[in-house]
C-alpha cells in the first residue's frame, strides 16, 4: 500500500537522486540563501515531478494533505514547489477545511515563491469555490499583520478578472498604501496591473486619488501606459 509515508520517502529518493550540487549554490544565492536547494532547476523538476506522478499517483483527500504537510518539512525548496503542483493536481477536489492548509504554509517558510503561488493560485481557487469563506479570512489576515498574509489578501484575485470585488480589492490597498514593507508595495502594483487588463479606467482613478508609493504607482501603471509613454 502507497501510504503517505513510503510516499513522501520514494518521492524524497526519487528528487535527491536528480539533485546538482553546482546548480544549488546559485539558485540559494537567487532565494538570499533563505533555503537550501537540491540544485533542480524548474524544467527538470516538473518533468521529474511529473515522471513520479505518472507511476505513483497524487493522493487524495487527508492523505493529500499529509503528504504536502511532509513535503513542507523538508529543508531543500523543491520539495516545496512539488507539494504546491500535488494541490494543483487536487484544485478541485477540496472542502472549506483546505483553507487552514493553505494559511498553515503561506505561514511556514515564507517568501515570495511558495507565497504567491499559494496566494493566487490556491487560496484564490479555493475562494472562488467558497466565497462565504472571504470575509472572515480578509479581515483576519489583514488584522494579523503578517506581511505575508497581507500580501495574500491583496493577490488572491489576481485571476479574477471580471468577477474581481472591485470595491474589496481597492479597500485593501488603501489600508496598507503607507506600508514600508517592500512586498506589500509591490504586492499593490502587482494586484493594480493586472486588474488594469480588465478595467484600465478604474485603475487609472484609484491610483490618481489615492496616494501610493512611486513603486506602487510604477508597476500599476505598466501595462495602460505601455513601454513607449
Amino acid at each position: 500500500m502507497n501510504t503517505p509515508d513510503r510516499y513522501v520517502a520514494r518521492l524524497e529518493s526519487w528528487m535527491r537522486e536528480h539533485a546538482n550540487m553546482e546548480q544549488a549554490g546559485p539558485m540559494e544565492a537567487y532565494m538570499r540563501g533563505q533555503f537550501p536547494f537540491l540544485g533542480i532547476k524548474s524544467p527538470e523538476r516538473k518533468e521529474l515531478t511529473r515522471a513520479f506522478i505518472k507511476e505513483h499517483g497524487v493522493p487524495q483527500g487527508e492523505a493529500l494533505e499529509m503528504v504536502v504537510r511532509a513535503l513542507w518539512r523538508l529543508p531543500e525548496r523543491e520539495f516545496q514547489y512539488v507539494a504546491m503542483t500535488l494541490l494543483e493536481k487536487r484544485r478541485k477536489e477540496t472542502d472549506p477545511s483546505r483553507i487552514e492548509l493553505l494559511e498553515e504554509l503561506i505561514l511556514a517558510k515564507s517568501w515570495w515563491d511558495t507565497v504567491d503561488w499559494l496566494a493566487s493560485h490556491g487560496v484564490g481557487a479555493h475562494l472562488a469555490s467558497f466565497p462565504e469563506q472571504i470575509p472572515g479570512c480578509v479581515e483576519c489576515w489583514m488584522a494579523s499583520w503578517n506581511l505575508w498574509l497581507q500580501r495574500t489578501a491583496i493577490l488572491f484575485q489576481l485571476g479574477y478578472k471580471r468577477r474581481t470585488d472591485t470595491k474589496l480589492l481597492f479597500r485593501l490597498i488603501s489600508e496598507c498604501a503607507d506600508s514600508k514593507e517592500f512586498f506589500i508595495r509591490k504586492a499593490i502594483g502587482w494586484a493594480l496591473r493586472e486588474y488594469s487588463k480588465t478595467d484600465e479606467n478604474a485603475v487609472r482613478a484609484f491610483v490618481a486619488e489615492q496616494p501610493l508609493s512611486p513603486l506602487s504607482v510604477r508597476e500599476a501603471l505598466k501595462v495602460v501606459n505601455g513601454p513607449s509613454r
